[in-house]
């Protein structure tokens, strides 16, 4: 409809799969393989298949809510969704004219290994992709002001990226804490498009100057030292105006792929 040329591809990463879209398309705007790209992803449950295996595996929240980093956290809420993303160079937007609404600073993409299952994260793979996204972007971990966590709303996945998001982000000046928060609290987990909206919701937080609130969270997880980690969940609003400091945020997007 578009008369669009360049690559076209579908990817399926599971769970990251529309953040893994943002990376192949800003690595064919490097490489030149095009001059603007359209990414993102489309999540529409239309069979009742994938809902009852889930469910069978516990993965699903009885309640249908993400309760990310809670103590209640018990299974994820499925959600339907799409987000799509326009990326250009910065330096061709503004030359166009083009409303820039935020940079692209680095991306990375990696794999989990060898895991105990499907469901079960790897704590050092996710140390890794951050590490390596933040080199991509050349951003200290103390410039970061908020991460858009994967944050499924799991007793298990939750603890783990806490953990990993902690030992990152460790060290930083004047011991402000690292936002943290997930979109999936406020619309549900849309799956293979989950990243796209984490991405859009960092988007939105930068045009509107604020950092919306984390849904579902009342308690604390236990399994999370909380205590010993630099992170914090914001439960109001939280002002994020323009300044002098850089305003960067990190998202995250994991998928039982591994990727």
């Amino acid at each position: 409809l578009l008369g669009l040329v360049g690559p076209s591809l579908t990817v399926d990463s599971a769970c990251s799969s529309s953040l893994v879209a943002v990376h192949l398309a800003c690595q064919s705007l490097g490489r030149g393989e095009c001059d603007l790209a359209l990414a993102g992803g489309v999540n529409a449950i239309l069979a009742p298949e994938v809902g009852v295996n889930f469910s069978k595996a516990g993965m699903l929240s009885p309640d249908g809510r993400c309760k990310t980093f809670d103590a209640a956290a018990d299974g994820y809420g499925r959600g339907e969704g799409a987000g799509v993303v326009v990326l250009a160079w910065l330096e061709d937007a503004l030359a166009k004219g083009l409303p820039v609404l935020a940079l692209v600073r680095g991306s990375a993409v990696n794999q989990d290994g060898r895991t105990t299952g499907l469901t079960a994260p790897s704590g050092p793979s996710q140390e890794d992709v951050l590490r390596l996204a933040l080199a991509a972007a050349g951003v200290r971990p103390d410039e970061v002001d908020y991460v858009e966590a994967h944050g499924t709303g799991t007793s298990l996945g939750d603890p783990i990226e806490a953990g990993a998001l902690g030992e990152v982000f460790r060290d930083r000046a004047g011991g402000r804490p690292l936002l943290v928060g997930s979109v999936k609290t406020n619309v549900g987990h849309l799956e293979g498009a989950s990243g796209i909206a984490g991405l859009l919701k960092v988007v939105l937080s930068l045009r509107h100057g604020a950092i919306p609130a984390h849904l579902h969270f009342r308690d604390p997880s236990p399994h999370i030292p909380w205590t010993k980690l630099p992170l914090e969940v914001p439960t109001s609003i939280v002002p994020w105006p323009p300044g002098e400091r850089r305003r960067i945020a990190g998202v995250s997007a994991f998928g039982f792929s591994g990727t």
